[in-house]
């Protein structure tokens, strides 16, 4: 009689002990999925630092340095165009519009074209692969589709069903990983990715930056991008300077993102008849094009242009015409189809922007550095408190709060009346659009099938 009584107690425990543990499964692989972000993140990050400073050792040694990457760049595009076509579809351009368009789509099968392990590890490789071949890219927009990859790759392990939730929060811990800037990377994801505050995501965006940051923390230490910079206002000039930046960095960004998107369809009517071909023909002319303007800005416009951004942050002016030719560079690297992002090119366009403004108008060099950052990086993201919280995080100049918000304001405004349609909400469409055709073709074939 006793063994009939306790059967049915052990029975009871071990069913809550179990479904506990159904309960706290999907956190434990929400938590390590976010932890693995940010180890991810770091690892991107330190291996696209080797493949540029590996571009830089081998076409400045030796006595043919400005014919080396007349060849290894365009090489180096086609390349990476030809293996995005082919193994990595959807895996062109900087990755943020392909996360923007995964969390607009319904089918799983849909966002699993844009968003899997295998367009992961692809964004990764040729990524490294431009910057190992001169382009003006950046790793920043790429870790954004990795983390929303990986997130939503391990999320359908865990048996976690909120796949818009879980997009945004891969998308921001990648941003915080890469930049080390934790608040940008919230405020990344309901201003820029979202566009709206959705209640029932911030805890989960929240969760997975404190976690990929803590994880990037443990294995870089505590950082500034861009150094510690403490630079604020103290003259007519200073304020003259705020003002060209704003206007003048707006405006420029506007340009960027305008041509950006006009380019984009231009091209994909161009390439319609041979796609393949006609693609590749335009990466090795990019490419080319990209190695002309690096071998005659003395190599200043190959790749991130971080070490240049930096050095303007820390007061050194940057050539006056550097910001043309990093944006010229940066133009062709996006349009020729080879994945990598903008991110850092325009943070280095920005600075030597604001370099040139304030060597014209007799400013600090760094202040205006830093303030064209905010401008023109505003005028290309339309994204003004993105742009605000990743700059002053990434400098941690307190001092110049006020004028680096209102720039990224007056900036925003400026890119608006020029540019209707923010940048990578423009780019998301040709991922939707392409979706839904493809998705109609399908249930069109099958309504026909017997």
């Amino acid at each position: 009689m006793s063994s009939r009584i306790r059967r049915p107690k052990l029975l009871r425990r071990s069913r809550v002990i179990w479904g506990s543990f159904n309960l706290w499964r999907p956190r434990l692989v929400f938590w390590t999925g976010a932890l693995a972000i940010g180890v991810i993140s770091v690892g991107f990050a330190k291996a696209a630092d080797l493949a540029q400073r590996a571009f830089t050792g081998v076409t400045q040694s030796g006595e043919w340095t400005w014919l080396l990457p007349l060849l290894l760049t365009p090489l180096g595009f086609v390349l990476s165009a030809y293996l995005a076509a082919t193994l990595f579809p959807n895996s062109q351009g900087s990755g943020i519009p392909q996360a923007i368009a995964a969390r607009h789509l319904h089918h799983d099968e849909d966002r699993t074209k844009l968003l899997s392990l295998r367009l992961a590890f692809g964004k990764i490789v040729l990524t490294i692969l431009g910057l190992f071949s001169g382009a003006s890219i950046g790793r920043e927009g790429p870790t954004v589709q990795v983390g929303a990859s990986f997130m939503l790759a391990v999320a359908r392990f865990g048996g976690m069903a909120q796949a818009k939730g879980l997009i945004l929060a891969g998308s921001a811990a990648g941003i915080a990983a890469a930049f080390n800037t934790p608040l940008a990377g919230i405020v990344f994801a309901i201003e820029e990715m979202s566009r709206t505050y959705e209640s029932r995501a911030n805890g989960l965006v929240l969760t997975a930056v404190i976690l990929s940051g803590l994880a990037a923390l443990g294995l870089s230490g505590s950082y500034n991008y861009f150094g510690t910079a403490d630079v604020a206002p103290t003259m007519f000039r200073d304020w003259v300077v705020m003002l060209i930046c704003g206007v003048g960095g707006g405006a420029l960004g506007a340009t960027f993102s305008g041509l950006a998107l006009y380019a984009g369809i231009r091209i994909r009517r161009w390439a319609q008849p041979q796609p393949l071909g006609r693609m590749l023909i335009l990466a090795g002319l990019c490419g080319l094009v990209v190695a002309a303007i690096g071998v005659f800005s003395g190599g200043q416009t190959f790749g991130t242009g971080y070490e240049q951004a930096r050095g303007a942050v820390e007061g050194h002016a940057l050539p006056m015409l550097f910001f043309i030719e990093k944006l010229l560079a940066s133009f062709l690297s996006m349009i020729s189809g080879i994945p990598g992002g903008i991110f850092a090119p325009s943070l280095a366009v920005g600075a030597g922007f604001g370099s040139t403004v304030g060597t014209l108008v007799g400013g600090g060099v760094a202040l205006a550095a830093i303030l064209g950052m905010a401008g023109y990086f505003a005028g290309v993201v339309q994204a003004p408190m993105t742009a605000f919280v990743i700059i002053l995080e990434m400098t941690g100049d307190h001092q110049a709060v006020i004028p680096i918000m209102a720039v990224s304001m007056i900036g925003y405004v400026t890119s608006r009346l020029l540019s209707r349609e923010p940048l990578y909400h423009g780019l998301s469409r040709v991922f939707i659009a392409a979706a839904i055709r493809a998705r109609r073709a399908m249930e069109k074939e099958g309504l026909h099938q017997p």
